[in-house]
């Protein structure tokens, strides 16, 4: 794999993707320097599942996870096989998995592959960078702004007391909704709003569930299913706002969670990766599993 799963190891896996009769796939945006936001759709049952990684730069594993889980459904339903005792072909008349890997492909490339890939941004991001030497911090867009502290729920609070200019991680922006990638997400989500929302960072291992306590009922319990087969922690009350999950809840009143996949510095060692695909495998199947 080189240095990380970047966009051109995410397109080759795409293309293996929609080999397979059982996906469909779209580009929902761009972002800033134009490189496609991929929506890839899984099953048509009622009960509609989301999934979502890469938000920040330097969490470029959870793309590689989650392509790698999405490559081993289809091949499993191409030979119409079973995933842990379950029949995916029925699971799928049940479900409709939606998978938005990467949301933010230019912070992904610019942390794995320095300036180089960040085109007109290039002063910019050296800029917004310093004092670090490496880009290994970098969890903003190309121009300096989290992506996953520009949705309106609780979005004062973080400008309040975040950095309050462009910088390599943190910045809310200067508004709710004004970079790309985040209004792609929004508008995915308005369009028809998830029944389950799961949203894949690192690190913690830990799983955030609440939001405003306007989460479900019902995601207690699930949350507990998901700590069963991959052993993260719930956390339901975390003092953090402005995320998509809290957005999701504070609207959608549905169930969200935030998935804080491996424990460490940020990108994650490779030495970890199998352990940490091996238990958000699991809890990702078990997100499909309704109730």
């Amino acid at each position: 794999m080189g240095k990380g799963y970047d966009t051109n190891l995410l397109n080759r896996d795409m293309e293996k993707c929609l080999r397979s009769p059982f996906v469909k796939g779209e580009v929902i945006g761009v972002s800033l320097l134009k490189k496609p936001l991929h929506l890839l759709t899984i099953g048509n049952g009622p009960f509609l599942v989301h999934w979502n990684g890469g938000f920040h730069g330097n969490e470029w594993v959870t793309s590689r996870i989650l392509m790698e889980i999405v490559l081993e459904l289809l091949e499993l339903l191409d030979k119409n096989e079973a995933w842990n005792g379950n029949s995916l072909k029925d699971l799928f008349k049940q479900v409709r998995l939606q998978v938005v890997p990467m949301v933010n492909p230019d912070g992904v490339d610019l942390v794995i592959h320095g300036e180089d890939k960040a085109a007109s941004y290039q002063e910019l991001v050296k800029q917004l960078n310093y004092p670090n030497r490496t880009y290994s911090s970098w969890k903003a867009n190309i121009r300096g702004i989290d992506l996953n502290k520009q949705f309106p729920s609780g979005w004062e609070i973080e400008r309040n007391r975040k950095p309050a200019y462009p910088t390599f991680r943190d910045f809310p922006g200067y508004g709710p909704l004004t970079e790309p990638e985040s209004k792609a997400m929004a508008q995915l989500i308005i369009k028809e709003p998830a029944d389950r929302l799961l949203c894949f960072h690192s690190q913690g291992e830990v799983i955030y569930y609440g939001y405003s306590n306007k989460q479900p009922k019902v995601s207690e319990d699930v949350v507990k299913k998901f700590q069963r087969v991959s052993g993260y922690e719930p956390v339901r009350t975390f003092d953090s706002h402005a995320g998509l999950k809290d957005w999701f809840i504070d609207r959608y009143q549905k169930e969200g969670y935030t998935v804080e996949v491996g424990r460490g510095v940020n990108p994650l060692p490779l030495s970890q990766y199998d352990k940490n695909l091996e238990k958000v495998k699991r809890l990702a199947f078990q997100s499909l599993i309704r109730g």
